[in-house]
């Protein structure tokens, strides 16, 4: 029975993507007049990659899936945060899906070979459970890897904060304390500062502008402030040397109080071990006992 349900899934599953890839849905009118009619959006600010075997082997199901809508918007600034490729992920998702529904056949067919003649069951359940976790994972590890990107950026912007602000102090301008802040740093973070302002120099923009851009890009409210605190000065001659000194002095208590709260959480979950290794003391203890009780009666 799991033998035909496993089969009948797979044909379906099969069936649906085939008739997918050769008749695509249509767009809706309203979403192909507003295509035809949008402004021309800005080129990224961060840049992106496409390389990996996995992304390789994994390239001819990529339009399949962008057809179904993935990935999703939230995990779309994901990758963009990690200079990913949509498509990249796309057939890396795809590889580890085919490659995790092929792995528990190949010892079903060496048994085969060799005579033994195992059944299919266990390896077609086992497939589509790693096939489906195979499908997962590219998406969870670009969650945790651009969460962890995105505090990165939030401590290398406490310290930009603070040479804006020396800067500042020193007698430069808006423009030059931006550009001399982002030259003495070094790091993923001030790179992609660097490239913000390298892309406001040859595009004509002011520097506040794609600053943030950068901020909406990379998911970081921090650095839109930032960029809203830097146009006052730029555009009315606001002082903003105490508002700067003030945001990073938040930065940093807000990155003290999240670190404090990690090292408390780990904490909690060290006393988790010590716990179940107790309860395996009192039952290793009140086994004899409760044998003896259980025989008496």
């Amino acid at each position: 029975m799991i033998t035909v349900v496993a089969l009948g899934a797979g044909l379906g599953i099969g069936m649906w993507a085939l008739a997918v890839s050769l008749f695509p849905p249509r767009p809706a009118l309203g979403e192909a007049l507003a295509r035809a009619t949008a402004s021309p959006t800005p080129v990224p600010i961060l840049a992106t990659d496409a390389t990996g075997r996995a992304a390789r082997l994994g390239r001819p199901a990529v339009a399949l899936l962008w057809a179904l809508g993935l990935p999703g918007p939230r995990l779309a600034r994901d990758l963009a945060v990690l200079g990913k490729a949509t498509s990249t992920h796309l057939a890396e998702k795809a590889a580890l899906a085919v490659a995790g529904l092929l792995v528990p056949a190949l010892p079903v067919v060496v048994l085969a070979v060799a005579g033994a003649g195992p059944g299919v069951e266990l390896p077609a359940v086992a497939g589509l459970v790693l096939a489906a976790v195979g499908f997962a994972l590219p998406d969870l590890r670009a969650r945790s890897a651009a969460a962890r990107l995105r505090v990165g950026v939030r401590h290398a912007l406490s310290a930009y904060l603070d040479l804006v602000w020396i800067s500042l102090a020193g007698g430069a301008g808006v423009d030059s304390a931006l550009g001399d802040a982002a030259n003495i740093g070094h790091g993923a973070a001030f790179e992609q500062i660097h490239r913000a302002l390298d892309t406001a120099r040859l595009t004509r923009t002011t520097p506040w502008s794609t600053l943030r851009r950068l901020g909406e890009e990379l998911d970081v409210t921090e650095l839109t402030e930032l960029a809203a605190s830097i146009s006052l000065a730029g555009t009315e001659g606001a002082r903003v040397r105490g508002s700067l000194a003030a945001k990073a002095h938040t930065l940093r208590t807000r990155q003290t109080l999240e670190a404090e709260g990690s090292a408390q959480a780990a904490t909690e979950r060290m006393s988790l071990p010590v716990m179940a290794l107790f309860l395996g003391f009192l039952a290793f203890i009140a086994y004899p006992a409760l044998t003896q009780v259980l025989t008496g009666l």
